[in-house]
């Protein structure tokens, strides 16, 4: 250890003054013994100056050397100490590094074990996964998931069992790749398993493909070719727009059958459908005029003056035609007349409906008279084979014959390259009303958030989705719950709505350019049409709204085999009582 030159300056001063003290003292005692020697008249003979002086200089010299002796002695015992410190930490480096080999971890055993850790997890997520398709396999053999038609549904069934088979295969070769992993060296690798043509025939990089539409049942059609004097006012007055929708098609197909040209209902009277769709495309679907607005029938009805000659209900409970005296009144105010009462050919309830061919509904409904009226159709069972395939029960050269305008369908598009891109989930999360409407069921479909957000981050997980799209009239709270526990891989994964108006933003620039940007039907619409063109879809179960979305994914091709309703075969975790 050196010291410095402040060191040295403060030994300085405090040892000089102390040394000069010392002398000045001795000289004093000296010089009064002296005078004592001399006053009384004997001793030696008195010193010269320079003999005093000579004294006081080796005095000097003495506390010299006691000073030189100080350093020294420091200056030793700092060698000693640097030389004990090296010394120290060189004999410890040497035996730690003789004594903690022992102590070191194999890198082989290391990463063995971590392999072994990686493989436990995998063989936990496979379990869960054979659970669940066990669950859902069983389940779908009860009740296809989307209320489609047997043959339909047993290829859906088959086809989900084949693609989840074969992921769990690839998740086994991934835990016999993780287990070998540490014991492999070179290029070497598992050959011979035949998996990489299984994977790329039902399995595709892991996610969540297509559904097949090749591999379901040929489509099995009707005709639609009627006779441009005979007319089918549809009547549509359960639920909101997506119930109507819903019926508007079952409409068409009784249209088709009884070969009459379909009657579209006033706005006055029913929704305003051409906001919506595009009425004048189904009929270039068809190549041929199958329907008219109701403008358009008061002008071609003209000498009949809009008189509407039978009204036929298909349901006979719990009230005729789902038509009651406000309607009747709503109809007159049109200008339409009714001929006769409301009869209904059958008893019918909709609560219980019955399972209707179309040769009985050729039976039941056909009529010689130019206009007829059949009231609500859309809770009649009526072959589930045709009007649940892809594109409906009717032949005609589009993809579906309802869907979203062309203004509605852009603007989806532009949203969706704005804000989601093209890989995302969709999600319809039905929450108004819903409580009470689910618990009345068994099991109840109505789940709390934590649970439910559980469940739409296992299918995150599953469909490797960076982002979500949100339909959804929940209130804020629950959102903003629900945003906070869908994490994935301990990132939170966004779930997004359609934001507020921005004049900055011009997605939607074609809605508020034709002026329709604010109507409630429109902003439905969207929604579905952003859901149908998703990824993977979850639904809500029980609501229609739900399944027009899985019409339009049928009908579009964009179905996935992931699809499915919210916490599918999982009862809520908690249930509220009844009233």
């Amino acid at each position: 250890m050196e010291r410095n030159s402040s060191d040295e300056e403060e030994d300085h001063r405090n040892l000089i003054p102390q040394n000069d003290t010392r002398d000045n003292d001795l000289n004093l005692h000296r010089g009064n013994k002296l005078q004592s020697v001399r006053a009384n008249g004997g001793g030696r003979s008195p010193r010269s100056p320079f003999q005093i002086d000579d004294i006081a200089s080796r005095a000097r010299n003495r506390w010299k050397i006691s000073l030189n002796k100080r350093y020294v002695v420091g200056a030793v015992s700092l060698i000693t100490l640097f030389l004990g410190v090296l010394f120290f930490f060189t004999d410890t480096r040497r035996f730690f590094s003789v004594d903690l080999s022992s102590f070191k971890l194999d890198p082989l055993t290391s990463r063995v074990k971590e392999s072994e850790l990686q493989a436990l997890y995998l063989l936990r997520q496979q379990q869960l996964a054979l659970v669940s398709l066990l669950n859902h396999t069983l389940e779908d053999q009860s009740a296809n998931n989307f209320n489609s038609s047997n043959a339909i549904g047993s290829s859906l069934v088959i086809d989900n069992v084949k693609a989840a088979l074969v992921k769990q295969i690839l998740v086994n070769k991934e835990i016999e790749e993780v287990l070998l992993s540490p014991h492999r060296t070179g290029n070497d690798s598992v050959t011979g398993s035949g998996l990489d043509s299984i994977s790329g025939s039902y399995y595709d990089d892991g996610r969540c493909r297509k559904v097949d539409q090749k591999k379901l049942l040929d489509r099995k059609t009707v005709e639609w070719n009627p006779r441009s004097d005979r007319f089918l006012f549809a009547i549509c007055l359960s639920g909101q727009m997506s119930n109507h929708l819903i019926c508007l098609e079952k409409h068409m197909f009784f249209a088709a059958l009884l070969d009459r040209v379909l009657v579209i209902p006033s706005p006055k009277f029913d929704y305003q459908y051409d906001r919506v769709i595009d009425i004048d495309r189904i009929n270039t679907c068809l190549g041929r005029t199958v329907v008219i607005s109701f403008d358009e029938f008061k002008e071609v009805d003209k000498k009949n003056n809009a008189h509407i000659d039978r009204f036929i209900c298909y349901f006979s409970s719990p009230q005729p035609c789902y038509v009651d005296e406000e309607h009747i009144k709503k109809l007159k105010g049109l200008g339409i007349s009714i001929g006769g009462k409301l009869e209904a050919p059958w008893s019918e309830d909709i609560k219980k409906p019955t399972k209707r061919t179309s040769q009985e509904v050729m039976e039941k409904f056909k009529s010689d008279d130019g206009v007829i009226a059949i009231g609500d159709v859309f809770y009649a069972d009526m072959e589930q084979d045709l009007v649940m395939q892809p594109g409906g029960p009717i032949k005609h050269k589009c993809k579906t014959l309802i869907e979203p305008s062309r203004l509605i369908l852009v603007t989806a598009q532009r949203f969706i390259q704005t804000f989601l891109g093209k890989n995302f989930i969709s999600l319809h999360l039905r929450r108004h009303g819903f409580l009470k409407f689910c618990n009345a069921k068994s099991p109840s479909c109505f789940y709390p958030i934590p649970q439910a957000a559980d469940c739409i981050s296992r299918m995150v997980e599953r469909a490797n989705a960076p982002v979500i799209y949100l339909s959804t009239d929940a209130a804020e709270s629950e959102t903003g719950l629900l945003q906070s526990l869908v994490v994935v891989d301990g990132k939170f994964i966004p779930l997004v709505k359609r934001p507020p108006r921005n004049s900055a933003e011009k997605w939607d620039s074609l809605l508020y350019r034709h002026g329709i940007e604010d109507d409630t039907q429109v902003d439905a619409m969207l929604d579905k049409t952003i859901c149908a063109m998703s990824s993977v879809f979850i639904g809500a179960s029980g609501s229609t709204f739900t399944e027009d979305i899985l019409r339009l994914r049928k009908d579009w091709g964009t179905s996935s085999m992931c699809d499915e309703y919210l916490c599918r075969g999982e009862e809520p975790n908690f249930i509220a009582e009844n009233e």
